[in-house]
């Protein structure tokens, strides 16, 4: 009869070898998602390029900044007000309405803008994909930094603490930038 110790142990071995080959599995399909990743990045990136010098009225490389998140590469460009998701990200001053930026960027500034007013401090990235509903995830975390990072670069925000995010001095509603 086996002892006790001795069937916990190979339901232990068992469960083990489970685990480094979920791990394996996990790795590989991690490399191949990277390698995927990278892949529609170039395409992405290309088509971008294409785009840019079909563009009727492109301007340089060096004066066009694009949106980070190449999800909203593939959204159908609609015609409106405000800039379009592959817009440059303007340097803010007196006056400048918010139109002129994408939605991505105007819904970050609404978000600190109602911080704000509420008399709330800063807002963290992870805050701001919480209170988007997005996914609590490094790569959308990442790509709303990005994009934060590039508003407090333009004058839009204020970081007085690494990570932590604010409007600008002068940066007030969604009326206007002033």
């Amino acid at each position: 009869m086996p002892s006790v110790v001795g069937l916990l142990e190979q339901h232990e071995l068992a469960a083990r070898r489970r685990v480094d080959e979920l791990r394996e599995e996990a790795d590989r399909v991690q490399a191949e998602l990277a390698a995927a990743e990278e892949e529609w990045q170039e395409w992405v990136i290309a088509r971008r390029r294409v785009d840019t010098v079909l563009a009727p009225d492109s301007g340089t490389s060096a004066e066009t900044e694009v949106a980070d998140d190449p999800r909203n590469a593939d959204a159908p460009s609609t015609p409106r007000e405000a800039a379009k998701p592959k817009s440059q990200v303007p340097v803010w001053h007196e006056g400048l309405a918010w139109s002129a930026l994408s939605v991505d960027y105007q819904r970050i500034l609404k978000a600190l803008a109602d911080r704000a007013r509420l008399g709330q401090g800063p807002l963290t990235c992870q805050e701001m994909a919480a209170g988007f509903g997005m996914d609590v995830v490094p790569a959308r975390v990442e790509a709303l930094r990005s994009k934060a990072k590039r508003l407090v670069a333009r004058g839009w925000l204020a970081e007085p603490a690494p990570g932590r995010f604010t409007l600008a001095r002068g940066v007030s509603g969604p009326g206007g930038g002033s």
